[in-house]
């Protein structure tokens, strides 16, 4: 009775444990931050259309608020520029995060909206600098969004474009948006090295531009990875698969390849902002860079990973159970094989070498698409050397009349076991207290499989 309490007690202590890990798993999420700088600058009362631009700009933003306000892991921030300072003369400091982020902040920065006078200059590059300390530090996975809101191009000089590629590859920010409320055809080639540029020619363009910047920033896009096999098919799978944010170089993604019940390639969602470099690792491994996914569209990426598989058998001998072998292709090591696994790589031809002793060289073994080659490695013998006293002792193959060298035996040892191919051998051996290579001793011996021998010198 004691004992099947103990175990009920074991059993609601691990249900309780497993729910509270799986609800930690399934509450930490990515989170999106998004940045919204905007221009407060004088020109920003001129007329456009019907109305002031900072009174149509005013209204698309909030229009933007109002549909991001909700929208679970989103915090928002708002930095302006040219409010501060009345122009002329220029600031070119003039900027400041009016809002920084947090939760549930829409109604802070609507309200610091409907109060905005835009007065002074435009210092985009400076304010741009400045967004890189707005993002806090964060212990989870975010995406950090910069959307510039602008009429004019940058006023004091300053390079947006370089601040922006800066940022980018430092991994502060993703590609930014700039929305340009009617701005001069001439200035706009100037802000496509900044981010993704977004003209608003008319006020009717904003509802557009709204739908599409927030699809841009919270929708994940579907893609999969064909790994095609030799007649061009998807076939290929159970190969990792690496995302690496082609701007700043880091792991974004990592996943297993895998098949869904349909049979066909799983379908990943991933963040359609970043460019890709992906690697497939197969061996050896494939790799494809810079990388677009087409935002809303389901994307494919194929890899030709045509595969067979390679086998090292020992027909389970137990003296060779520990062994490997280099796989090596256009002379690198690109793997250590063990034995008795099947192991897959790229179809080709591959050069070996089995680490027995003495090693083993075959070359040009060829892979073929879904077939094995195996490699039978031959059953081994065993000899046991046993010397006077301590010394310097070296092994020998005897090859075609020549002596090629095997091993060094330690000379601080007087006995060794060796697992050794089958051949002639040779040892020669001098005592750590002979002054004189006349002493020198030696001793010639043959190996054959699955024997066991003595060797006394």
């Amino acid at each position: 009775m004691k004992r099947l309490l103990n175990y009920s007690i074991f059993l609601f202590i691990s249900l309780i444990t497993t729910q509270a890990l799986a609800q930690k798993i399934k509450t930490v999420k990515e989170k999106t931050r998004i940045l919204f700088i905007f221009d407060a600058s004088q020109s920003m009362n001129g007329k456009w259309e019907k109305s002031k631009k900072i009174d149509v700009a005013r209204d698309f933003l909030i229009e933007m608020i109002d549909s991001l306000e909700f929208e679970h892991g989103v915090e928002m921030a708002l930095r302006l520029y040219g409010h501060q300072s009345s122009f002329p003369p220029q600031d070119c400091g003039d900027t400041k995060l009016e809002v920084p982020f947090s939760e549930d902040n829409a109604v802070i920065i609507r309200q610091t909206l409907q109060y905005i006078s835009p007065k002074g200059t435009t210092p985009i590059a400076y304010a741009l600098s400045q967004a890189a300390y707005d993002f806090p530090e964060s212990k989870v996975l975010v995406r950090n969004i910069v959307v510039l809101i602008t009429d004019g191009v940058d006023a004091c000089d300053g390079d947006p474009c370089a601040v922006s590629d800066e940022l980018q590859k430092k991994g502060i920010i993703l590609k930014p948006f700039i929305i340009g409320i009617g701005l001069d055809r001439r200035f706009q080639k100037s802000f496509e090295c900044v981010g993704e540029f977004l003209e608003v020619s008319k006020e009717k363009d904003f509802g557009g531009i709204l739908h599409y910047v927030i699809s841009q920033v919270l929708d994940k896009t579907s893609m999969q990875v064909n790994l095609l096999d030799e007649n061009d098919e998807p076939k290929e799978s159970d190969v990792p698969m690496s995302f690496y944010n082609h701007t700043t170089g880091k792991l974004r993604y990592q996943y297993m390849h895998t098949m869904n019940t349909m049979g066909l390639p799983d379908t990943l969602f991933i963040d359609p902002l970043i460019p890709y470099d992906i690697t497939v690792h197969t061996i050896p491994k494939l790799e494809m860079d810079s990388i677009r996914i087409t935002p809303g569209k389901h994307s494919i990426v194929g890899f030709r990973a045509v595969q067979g598989k390679l086998k090292i058998t020992s027909l389970r001998n137990s003296m060779l159970k520990n062994l490997s072998c280099l796989v090596k292709k256009n002379g690198d090591i690109i793997n250590v094989q063990a034995i008795d696994y099947p192991q897959k790589y790229l179809i080709g031809n591959y050069d070996l070498e089995l680490l027995t002793l003495p090693r083993i060289k075959i070359d040009n073994i060829n892979i073929k698409a879904s077939e094995t080659t195996v490699i039978d490695v031959p059953q081994p013998g065993m000899v046991t050397v046993f010397k006077p006293t301590y010394g310097p002792c070296d092994l020998f193959i005897k090859q075609d009349g020549k002596m090629i060298w095997v091993c060094a035996l330690d000379s601080r040892e007087l006995r060794k076991t060796l697992t050794l191919q089958p051949g002639n051998y040779h040892l020669v051996f001098r005592s750590k207290t002979a002054h004189l290579s006349h002493y020198t001793k030696k001793r010639s011996f043959i190996i054959h499989s699955g024997c066991s021998i003595a060797i006394r010198l």
